[in-house]
């Protein structure tokens, strides 16, 4: 009969790069506490140069948001502009809420979304004012009829270019901001963000326009044009261009996941959910046409449950990255990177931000709470950014570049380990089932080298249990394991994780992590 010890490790999932080089050689390369990221000096042109390349970006959207600016001002009018400029505002700070609330369990990088939003308001939008303007021109010259020149105009033409002019920053951040896009959430995301951009343009034309209008005739109050738009664009239907572009979203986000050798597949995704999100689009700008209902209709029939059916989508695309972070984190824990109730910390979204909160308020001051609380959000992103890693890994939808990503992010783990780990470890305390500790002090991080941290002026035991290093108020020879007398954090089962053994020749000391 075999040993069910062998058994047992041949069944867990093995640690990359840790089995496959010396502990010395992962740990070498580290980079200062702090650093988001590896940032590696690039020589070569000017164009190479981040700051050029993101200062050139700039001037251009600063360029077309001028262009814009011009265009809409020509049609509005000063007091339509200022108007439409007001009402139009009002949706946005909603929406972006709404998208980054989704997007907490792995939160982008705000350059990204600034980026994408800029997009939407500045690029698309300038494209699709001078596409759709010439477009239907052209169409109401060729067929001298310049009614059915609107309307093809607003059914086919509309569709394909603001949908496409929208997609062109997803697909930007999606070739050149690969790292930051790793599955669906990301993808809608950064669709909502740039349709949210887009949205916001138009309706400062709509709006404007209106106001326009109104001023011409005189009308005022629920009656005028201008309450009306408002009504439809603002209040039945903020969700209308982000809902159309966060399918194409989706497309992307699915094929961030896809293996890599389903290079058809990878193509043919992003490329569907843009069909959809024109055919979508197309629906609700001829809804009109179909009859005095036809509006209504397509609103209750087809805008609302596809508005539903893609908020499920999101919301469970992000309950699946706390299940991957409980699933693929214990890999790591069992190696020593981790501690053993880290994962179980991390994959729920209640102990992750009791963690932020504890590592705040367990320090002196609020510079220092600030700071703590930010590495601790910190080593919580590099977390899942790690597990969502470890998952594409398994799928094979990885590049070459797998093993150097894996040790940056274990990298930036251990630098800020020394602070977020005693709190993801009181967090897990708190969070677990009613009496689990039974009465147990629970332990403080931050303490005075005899095994003991101070909280409001009481002193608890600290450690963290057997086969982890000394450090963070503790001292060797006193592992109470965070409050629990044999040293095991809640959920310990003997032979749950193997017992960790060394890489290399360096020792065990509060600068090199357990193996």
């Amino acid at each position: 009969m075999s040993d069910p010890s062998m058994q047992h490790q041949q069944a867990r999932p093995a640690v990359p790069v840790l089995h496959e080089q010396r502990l010395d050689e992962v740990l070498g390369a580290a980079p200062e506490r702090g650093r988001g990221r590896y940032r590696p000096h690039r020589v070569g042109m000017v164009w190479r140069s981040r700051v050029f390349r993101a200062g050139a970006v700039i001037v251009v959207l600063a360029l077309c948001w001028l262009v814009i600016l011009a265009l809409v001002r020509e049609q509005t009018g000063p007091e339509g502009f200022l108007v439409g400029l007001g009402l139009a505002v009002l949706p946005v700070p909603l929406l972006m809420a709404a998208f980054r609330w989704l997007d907490r369990v792995e939160p982008g990088p705000w350059r990204n979304l600034l980026f994408s939003f800029a997009w939407g308001a500045c690029a698309a939008a300038l494209v699709a004012i001078i596409a759709n303007s010439f477009a239907t021109r052209w169409i109401a010259t060729a067929t001298a009829d310049p009614a059915s020149a609107d309307t093809l105009g607003a059914t086919v033409i509309a569709p394909v270019v603001e949908e496409s002019a929208k997609a062109a920053a997803v697909l930007l951040i999606f070739l050149f901001r690969r790292r930051e896009f790793s599955g669906v959430v990301d993808g809608v995301v950064v669709a909502g963000f740039t349709a949210t951009g887009f949205a916001f343009t138009e309706n400062i034309l709509y709006l404007g326009n209106a106001f326009g209008e109104d001023q011409l005739s005189g009308s005022s109050g629920f009656a005028s044009v201008t309450a009306g738009t408002f009504f439809v664009r603002i209040v039945m239907s903020p969700f209308a261009h982000p809902l159309f572009t966060v399918l194409t979203g989706l497309g992307f986000g699915f094929a961030a996941v896809s293996a890599r050798r389903h290079r058809a597949r990878r193509i043919a995704l992003p490329l569907l959910g843009l069909l959809l999100a024109m055919g979508l689009h197309a629906l609700w700008n001829g809804s009109s046409s179909f009859g005095p209902y036809g509006f209504y209709a397509v609103y209750g029939i087809v805008m609302v449950p596809a508005f539903g059916l893609v908020t499920w989508l999101a919301i469970w695309s992000r309950q699946r990255e706390l299940r991957t972070l409980a699933a693929e984190l214990p890999a790591y824990a069992a190696a020593g990177w981790l501690t053993p109730a880290e994962p179980s910390a991390l994959s729920s979204m209640r102990a992750r931000g009791m963690a932020r909160d504890l590592a705040r308020h367990w320090q002196p001051d609020r510079t220092r709470g600030r700071a703590a609380a930010r590495a601790v959000a910190e080593y919580e992103s590099f977390a899942t950014s790690l597990a969502g890693l470890r998952r594409r890994a398994r799928h094979g939808a990885v590049g070459p570049d797998f093993g150097a990503r894996e040790r940056e992010l274990l990298h930036h783990l251990w630098q800020r380990r020394e602070v977020a780990a005693p709190a993801l470890a009181h967090a897990a305390l708190l969070t677990a089932r009613p009496g689990a500790h039974h009465g147990r002090p629970l332990p403080t991080p931050y303490g005075t080298g005899n095994g003991y941290g101070y909280a409001n002026g009481h002193a608890y035991g600290t450690g963290y249990g057997p086969g982890h290093t000394p450090g963070h108020g503790q001292t060797p020879g006193h592992t109470p394991g965070y409050g629990h007398p044999q040293g095991h954090p809640p959920g310990y089962a003997p032979g749950a994780y193997p017992p960790p053994q060394p890489y290399g020749s360096a020792p065990h000391s509060h600068r090199r992590p357990p193996s």
